[in-house]
């Protein structure tokens, strides 16, 4: 199995949201990482057949996924980020409404929707109405939803967004279990979301590609260093402003700062092994994390 994007791009206007992308992926996770408003969402709209690339072209197995149409929409499993449902429908009627849109029979739904409410942990809220699910019970309903129809191709797009970080670590393992039979691209921009499950990052940024790659040969294209430091609680706005600072902390007259640098920023600073939340401030800056319109 292979999907293709070949100088793939997609104009608003005079606004080129995704800009000539060529990536193949086969089986495993994908993690799509860039901060609000760098062209992610659009591209996971143009790989679901919601939007038609304005140049190149997507191919499934060397097939058009456009020219394919509803053979290319049966291996396809898709969570947007806002996902609509009926708000007075159990989850158990919810996953069989969805089942029967697809096209499964009544028989095979019933039993689909039983397997996959047990995968997703929601049997015991099966009937529950949807409108009384937390917003990790929803998310995990979506999922379910998503994976009714075993597709080869899993598209989630900001799966995590407003989860509380239990939430979020059961909805990773959730991920890496389905990710073993299929392609799974999730699209995001928290760090911790793709650091930890994703076999391949791609750094998006204004539309373009910038790197795709493991993330070992991510983080060897930065040619900056990571520098754990101590310095007196007094410079650390002069530091914040001079420095790329991935974190700090400050307590009793000191600050304890991580920052990005080409050479130590101050005496007796210890160089440490970067992490992909470094690479992101190296690549995005203080742009990241910002709540941009979505494109």
């Amino acid at each position: 199995m292979e999907l293709r994007l070949e100088n793939l791009s997609r104009d608003f206007k005079e606004i080129r949201a995704v800009d000539r992308v060529n990536c193949r992926m086969k089986n495993g996770v994908y993690g799509l990482l860039g901060v609000n408003g760098a062209g992610k969402t659009t591209l996971m709209r143009m790989l679901c057949t919601l939007l038609t690339p304005t140049e190149g072209k997507i191919t499934y197995n060397g097939k058009d996924i456009f020219a394919m149409g509803e053979e290319y929409r049966k291996v396809l499993g898709y969570l947007p980020q806002e996902f609509g449902f009926y708000p007075d429908f159990t989850v158990k009627d919810y996953l069989l409404y969805i089942a029967s849109i697809k096209g499964l029979n009544r028989a095979a739904a019933r039993k689909k929707t039983a397997m996959l409410l047990q995968k997703v942990g929601l049997s015991k809220q099966q009937n529950r109405k949807m409108k009384k699910l937390s917003g990790g019970m929803k998310r995990r309903a979506g999922i379910a939803q998503a994976m009714l129809n075993n597709p080869e191709i899993l598209i989630l797009d900001e799966p995590t967004a407003g989860l509380d970080p239990s939430e979020r670590i059961r909805f990773r393992n959730l991920i890496s279990e389905l990710a073993r039979e299929r392609l799974v691209i999730l699209s995001t921009h928290i760090v911790s979301d793709v650091e930890y499950i994703a076999n391949q990052i791609l750094l998006m940024k204004d539309g373009a590609l910038l790197h795709f790659g493991t993330l070992q040969e991510i983080i060897e294209e930065v040619e900056e260093k990571v520098w754990s430091v101590d310095i007196p609680a007094a410079k650390a706005p002069d530091y914040m402003k001079q420095y790329k600072v991935v974190s700090a902390k400050t307590g009793e007259g000191m600050a304890h700062m991580r920052i990005l640098s080409d050479k130590a920023p101050y005496p007796g600073a210890v160089e440490e092994e970067l992490t992909l939340e470094d690479v992101f401030l190296h690549y995005f800056g203080e742009t990241a994390g910002e709540e941009d319109d979505q494109v």
